[in-house]
């Protein structure tokens, strides 16, 4: 024996260590941040019956655990540091595994297991290494807040980070039919965002959008896919090829076609027909009227008819959807056919009394109205009434601003004013093209009473105006101050490309009468400085002339005059 353990002293060393110390079993296990880890550590219970055991943090030590985090009498957990640690197997069993929640990098070291084994150095150790990494994002879970004709607005919750903070987001929007390569994809920079506003799309069609979150670890996967049809807008054009032609003497029938499919921004539910007379005496049309006509086919046609013969009509064509009315379709005032008049000898009587009968409509027609003495009362009554009640006031304006615009992303926020005679109940924003008017496709998002930031997307960059609206019972306030934006330019921030219009009338006209000041004072003081320095060049020239001895003589075309001293000039 003596000799074998001179051959193998190294061995021999090990086994007296593990007898005075107790051999400690390790291994090295490898997770990824926010998911469940369990480290391994058995007895058999069988054998030893029911022991205590502990884990601790870093490498077990001579005597119980270093940094203790859960312990166990035997039967069950006995104390433990948080939540997130648990013994999920069968203590009774001998089953004494760690289990970890939830895992951070901040659980990343040694860990240790001790169980108490009667008599010396007999306890059973295990020591396990947990290294926890980052990793990328869960995907988002996207969902649908409000659907406008021309605005999408989404919405979606926080997610786990991946143990690194999310850095920003992208969105892809698409067509229906496109594939993803095509879709327009855009970076939103704000991480604590958790809704967003896409804006300048156009009134049905359908969009598929989906969301990514991104953190120092890279991009998460895709989330849900969401189909979005916005809603239905009056069209955008006329009708097309609209002809007319006289059929008979009381009737012309129109034709027309549907306007173009890009601007339908709907289902075409039906036409309405405006046709009126054209009266040459008194270079005049008469009243209107009205004709509605269903949508059916790719081309339409109507015929007007108990029309007047050897008359000139005007009319017009407007596309309707469920959403409203389009602009008009014209074309030159078509005249009905001469009516053929038949051999008969009208009665007198009758003559005379059509003719009186068309000289009283016109009389009842163009006599001034005048006003009785009881609807003066009346009317006397209505006002009193009226100036002695108190006007509901509506909420004032807010204040506008721009936070950033970057690319695509435009980042409101705004100040409320007075909110008038009852609680602001919404915002909306009102987003039209620079070039455009206010009552031209403009763009409408509604906000909630409490909010006063947000962010909207712009799909098609170019340079927008954009106001905002307070609401409340009573009404709707005036327009804020107007906001001009370019968007598509990357990374310049909100003052670089901003200017804020004033809807103020007495500061505009205040603002167009300094500038009319302005160049007026432009243009009258040059002038005025030259006849000032004429006339000051001129006193002094006289000046020297009184001044000077001798005589001047100044030749004119009808003599000479000459001055002597300080006489007065004098012709010769």
């Amino acid at each position: 024996m003596t000799q074998l353990c001179r051959r193998h002293l190294p061995l021999c060393c090990s086994f007296l260590f593990c007898l005075l110390l107790g051999c400690v079993s390790a291994e090295e296990i490898i997770a990824t941040v926010g998911t469940d880890v369990t480290l391994i550590c058995n007895y058999d219970a069988k054998y030893y019956g029911k022991l205590s055991t502990c884990w601790g943090r870093g490498a077990i030590p001579s005597r119980g655990c270093a940094s203790e985090v859960i312990k166990s009498d035997g039967s069950a957990m006995a104390s433990r540091l948080s939540e997130r640690y648990l013994f999920m197997g069968n203590l009774e069993e001998g089953d004494v595994s760690l289990t970890i929640r939830q895992v951070e990098e901040s659980d990343s070291g040694i860990y240790g297991c001790r169980v108490d084994v009667p008599g010396w150095f007999n306890d059973h150790k295990h020591q396990e290494t947990l290294t926890v990494v980052p990793v990328r994002p869960n995907p988002l879970k996207v969902e649908t807040r409000e659907v406008k004709e021309r605005t999408v607005t989404v919405q979606w919750t926080p997610v786990f980070d991946g143990g690194r903070p999310i850095t920003s987001y992208w969105i892809d929007l698409k067509h229906k039919q496109a594939p993803w390569d095509s879709a327009v994809r855009t970076a939103v920079s704000n991480p604590d965002l958790t809704q967003l506003t896409l804006v300048d799309l156009r009134p049905a069609k359908t969009y598929i959008l989906r969301m990514f979150a991104i953190n120092s670890m890279g991009i998460s996967e895709p989330s849900n896919v969401l189909t979005v049809t916005t809603e239905e807008a009056a069209p955008e054009g006329p009708p097309l090829d609209m002809q007319l032609e006289a059929l008979t003497s009381h009737s012309i029938k129109v034709t027309w076609k549907p306007p173009r499919p890009d601007l339908r921004n709907g289902i075409l539910r039906s036409y309405s027909i405006s046709y009126r007379e054209y009266d040459p005496n008194g270079r005049q049309f008469k009243r209107w009227q009205h004709l509605t006509v269903t949508a059916a086919r790719e081309v339409e046609s109507v015929i007007l008819s108990n029309l007047k013969p050897s008359s000139k009509y005007g009319i017009l064509i407007q596309a309707k959807t469920n959403a409203g009315i389009g602009p008009a379709s014209t074309a030159p005032l078509c005249s009905t056919l001469d009516e053929v008049h038949k051999t008969s000898t009208p009665s007198t009587k009758s003559s005379t009394l059509t003719a009186a009968t068309r000289i009283q409509d016109i009389t009842s027609s163009t006599a001034p109205h005048t006003t009785s003495a009881e609807e003066a009362v009346t009317m006397a009554t209505v006002w009193d009434e009226g100036t002695t009640s108190t006007t509901p006031v509506p909420p004032d304006p807010p204040v506008v601003d721009i936070k950033e615009v970057k690319g695509s992303t435009i980042a409101l926020l705004w100040t409320p004013g007075f909110e008038g005679d009852s609680p602001i109940t919404g915002y909306y924003l009102e987003y039209k093209a620079v070039n455009a008017s206010w009552d031209y496709i403009k763009t409408v998002v509604d906000f909630s009473p409490g909010q006063t930031e947000a962010t909207i997307i712009e799909i098609n960059p170019s340079t927008y105006n954009i106001r905002m609206f307070a609401k409340n019972s009573v009404g709707t306030s005036r327009a804020s101050n107007i906001l001009t934006i370019t968007t598509g330019e990357t990374g310049h921030q909100s003052h670089d490309d901003l200017t804020t219009i004033s809807t103020d009338t007495h500061a505009a006209a205040s603002v167009e009468e300094g500038q009319s000041g302005s160049k007026l004072a432009a243009i009258l003081l040059p002038v005025v400085l030259v006849v000032l320095i004429v006339a000051i060049v001129t006193a002094w020239q006289l000046r020297r002339i009184k001044q000077k001895k001798g005589s001047l003589s100044i030749w004119l075309s009808s003599g000479k005059l000459r001055y002597e001293g300080s006489e007065s000039l004098r012709e010769l």
